[in-house]
């Protein structure tokens, strides 16, 4: 049964996708099976893996012509990609019946050829990240250690307890990532503090360095692995795909 989680942070610029790409080709460095689901209408995950455009993606899904269709990225990597058309299915599918719980659907005949689904959720809180929170067991919040970074945390939480709440029950915070961080940086020490006061043992002991390697990959068109194996970047996220296991298995 493959364990949902969904990368969400509507602040744009944080490593989000970036996050999503590393953590699934970490995972399956690590001998597992992994579904990449590209939810946001920019399509930036799928771009960064030069995947072209199929004849199925995620949207032609959501409206119901078609089943998920995942497409190959490497070997035990798999990815449902995106398209700009994307960007039309909140306000199409707004009158559908159960609308909140078409991606869950969808991904249930899924479940048992992955050990992970990644999500990685659209910068807003509209229908297509509510779509990927109920169909969701953890969400993960990349976050850039920057000042502005921080602003917006409080309501993002309010969004996921209250999915919790009134529509899964399983759902909950599985972690904070800290990206873009410069030890030589007080700032950045400074916001590395704050997040764990606010999310306490949640907040990851990896952090992802700022590191010119993970810019570099998507114009590669390859994952951080593939891209430079021996740098800081890949070496960061292979240590907190350790520690995500690390954790999944202390709580499932």
């Amino acid at each position: 049964m493959a364990i949902v989680i969904s990368l969400l942070n509507h602040k744009g610029g944080v490593g989000k996708t970036t996050s999503a790409i590393s953590i699934g080709a970490g995972l399956v460095e690590l001998g597992k099976r992994v579904l990449l689901l590209d939810l946001d209408p920019q399509a930036n995950l799928t771009l960064s893996l030069g995947i072209g455009r199929q004849p199925t993606s995620i949207y032609e899904s959501l409206r119901g012509e078609a089943d998920l269709a995942p497409v190959e990225a490497k070997p035990n990597l798999d990815v449902i990609i995106s398209t700009l058309d994307l960007s039309g299915a909140e306000m199409e599918l707004i009158n559908e019946a159960g609308r909140e719980f078409i991606l869950r659907d969808l991904l249930d005949p899924l479940h048992d050829d992955y050990d992970f689904v990644i999500i990685d959720c659209p910068p807003s809180l509209g229908l297509l990240t509510l779509n990927a929170l109920t169909a969701s067991r953890y969400v993960y919040i990349p976050l850039q250690t920057e000042f502005l970074a921080l602003q917006g945390l409080v309501k993002l939480k309010q969004v996921i307890d209250k999915v919790r709440f009134r529509i899964n029950k399983e759902l909950e915070i599985g972690g904070v990532v800290a990206t873009m961080y410069d030890a030589r940086k007080v700032l950045n020490r400074d916001v590395v503090a704050t997040i764990q006061k606010h999310f306490g043992d949640k907040v990851f002991k990896t952090y992802i360095r700022d590191t010119v390697a993970l810019a570099e990959a998507p114009a590669s068109r390859k994952d951080i692995f593939e891209y430079s194996r021996n740098s800081n970047g890949a070496q960061d996220y292979l240590d907190l795909c350790k520690e995500i296991l690390e954790r999944v298995n202390g709580q499932e």
